[in-house]
C-alpha cells in the first residue's frame, strides 16, 4: 500500500488546501503537524529549498509548494478530477490560481498590514483584485461545475480572510460589494469535506497576529 504523508500546520491555508485535495480524491494520509517556530530535520530535508510546509510525502518522494502539490494529487489519482478536462479550462485554472496567490493574497496582507496614509490606498487595491474573482464567480455556485482546483486554491477566502479583516480593522469580503463571491465563499465553507479540515479560529488568530506585528514592527523600524 502507497504511504502518503502530509508535513503541515492546520493554521496555515496552504496547508489546508492539500488536505481538502486529499479528502476529495478519498486518499488516506498520515499527517504529521510541523512547529514552524522549531522546524524538523523532516521538513528541512523534505523541503531544503524553502523549509516551509506544506510537504506531500508520497512514497519517500516529496513534493512542495501548494499548487505543485494539488497539480500532483490531481494528476497521481485519477478519481473526482479537480482542474478541467478541456486544455482550455485547465489553462484558465492555472492563470487565476496563479493570480489569487501572487495577486490576491499579497494585496490582501498588504491591506492588513498597513497602517496610516497607506492604509486606504491598499484596501482600494485589495478590492480592485477582488473584483475580478467577483466577476469571475458570477452566477456560479463554485468555479467550475463542482468543488475543483480554482476553489480549493481561493479557499482561503472563505475563512482566513476574515480573521484577516478583523486584525486589519477592515472590510474586504462585504456581501453588497461583493454578492456572487461571498455566496461562493459561504457555499464553499459549509462543504464536505471543506468543513471538515477548518482550525480552530483562536489558532489562525495568534498565527497572523504575530505575522502582523512583526512586519509592522519591522516597518516603524525604518
Amino acid at each position: 500500500m502507497e504511504k502518503v504523508k502530509l508535513i503541515a500546520t492546520p493554521q496555515s491555508f496552504p496547508c489546508a488546501r492539500i488536505e481538502w485535495a486529499l479528502r476529495i480524491k478519498g486518499v488516506e494520509y498520515e499527517y504529521i503537524q510541523e512547529d514552524l517556530l522549531n522546524k524538523s530535520p523532516l521538513l528541512l530535508e523534505s523541503n531544503p529549498v524553502y523549509k516551509k510546509v506544506p510537504v506531500l510525502l508520497h512514497d519517500g518522494k516529496s513534493i512542495a509548494e501548494s499548487l505543485v502539490i494539488l497539480e500532483y494529487i490531481d494528476e497521481t489519482w485519477k478519481d473526482n478530477p479537480l482542474l478541467p478536462l478541456d486544455p482550455y479550462e485547465r489553462a484558465q485554472a492555472r492563470f487565476w490560481a496563479k493570480f489569487i496567490d501572487e495577486k490576491c493574497v499579497v494585496g490582501v496582507w498588504g491591506a492588513c498590514v498597513a497602517q496610516g496614509e497607506e492604509k486606504k490606498k491598499a484596501v482600494d487595491a485589495a478590492l480592485e483584485l477582488l473584483s475580478f474573482l467577483e466577476k469571475l464567480i458570477q452566477g456560479k455556485k463554485f468555479f467550475g461545475e463542482k468543488i475543483g482546483y480554482l476553489d480549493i486554491v481561493a479557499g482561503w477566502l472563505s475563512y482566513w480572510l476574515n480573521v484577516l479583516e478583523e486584525l486589519g480593522e477592515i472590510e474586504l469580503l462585504n456581501a453588497e460589494r461583493f454578492p456572487s463571491l461571498h455566496e461562493w465563499s459561504n457555499n464553499f465553507i459549509q462543504t464536505s469535506p471543506i468543513k471538515d479540515c477548518i482550525p480552530p479560529r483562536e489558532m489562525v488568530v495568534e498565527y497572523f497576529s504575530f505575522g502582523i506585528n512583526y512586519v509592522r514592527s519591522l516597518a516603524s523600524k525604518e
